[in-house]
């Protein structure tokens, strides 16, 4: 029983062999797991992730209501994406997911450390294109070079701008860091807005059993689980390296994401508190009020 239950968590789809053009990327300090994320990255879409999007996206349905506006235009689902989303619960990366398969784009979803290195869940999000993010440590670093990687062979990859779900009082998303700004401009690659809502009902913030029980709530109640798909974000006029336009790009992100926030909110019902989730975090546009002259 207890060999089973260590290669259970040993367990990990077999990845497809690095292209050689990404040896001399690899160093001999490098976490084991980067040489296998830099050749998913380069790698097309794994079968398994295409098959499970094609047959199982039902399951999401289950939980909630899905409405999806807006979309992508043909030419650039040919080609690599940034997808920045807002990040308001553990469940809004598979409302995510699915919503944009349906679109017509195949999601590789950063995710935290924690999420990859867990038993049987964590390699098979890996295998599906899931990008390591180790937060704060050491080999923060690796992810943007995965991204890198998984932008210039065409990949769609899905960011959390603000880095965690979001923690402003009035659950309007933060400003976040300025990293996938700073990747957006340094790849060249078009950022689409991502606002999503009603993900926050199906799934608790705390890690306790209450997770169950809203879970099983969602069953019964099947909130609405609403996500909008916006227009490219305008950052032709930036550049990388250049003082401020980070932090321009960002706020621009930022922007873009709550515009498409508003009528998402507007028709939703009033929001269910939620006594587990910290308020400690500040809105980079309270109220979802966004100016006209952002820089």
């Amino acid at each position: 029983m207890r060999d089973r239950v260590r290669r259970l968590r040993e367990w990990r789809p077999a990845p497809p062999p690095l292209p050689d053009h990404l040896e001399p990327v690899l160093r001999d300090t490098d976490p084991e797991w980067f040489a296998r994320e830099l050749a998913i990255a380069a790698a097309p879409p794994w079968d398994g992730w295409l098959l499970a999007l094609r047959r199982l996206s039902w399951l999401v349905d289950l939980f909630g209501r899905v409405e999806i506006t807006g979309g992508i235009p043909d030419e650039l689902r040919r080609g690599p994406l940034l997808l920045a989303a807002n990040h308001v619960g553990d469940f809004d990366p598979f409302l995510i997911a699915v919503a944009l398969h349906r679109l017509g784009v195949v999601p590789r979803i950063m995710a935290t450390g924690g999420i990859m290195s867990a038993p049987v869940a964590g390699p098979v999000l890996e295998r599906a294109g899931g990008i390591r993010v180790e937060r704060g440590t050491e080999v923060a670093r690796h992810a943007v070079r995965v991204t890198e990687v998984a932008l210039v062979h065409g990949g769609h990859v899905v960011a959390y701008p603000e880095g965690r779900v979001g923690l402003s009082p009035d659950w309007w998303p933060e400003r976040g860091r300025t990293g996938l700004a700073r990747l957006a401009l340094g790849v060249g690659v078009p950022v689409i807005p991502v606002s999503q809502w009603g993900a926050q009902d199906v799934l608790q913030y705390g890690n306790d059993w209450g997770k169950l029980r809203t879970l099983a709530r969602s069953l019964v109640r099947r909130p609405v689980l609403r996500v909008h798909v916006g227009p490219p974000v305008y950052l032709e006029d930036l550049r990388p390296g250049r003082v401020g336009d980070a932090n321009r790009a960002r706020m621009r992100i930022a922007a873009a994401i709550t515009r498409g926030l508003v009528p998402l909110r507007a028709a939703a019902a009033p929001l269910r508190p939620d006594p587990t989730r910290p308020t400690t975090g500040a809105a980079a546009f309270p109220g979802g009020v966004v100016p006209e002259d952002i820089p």
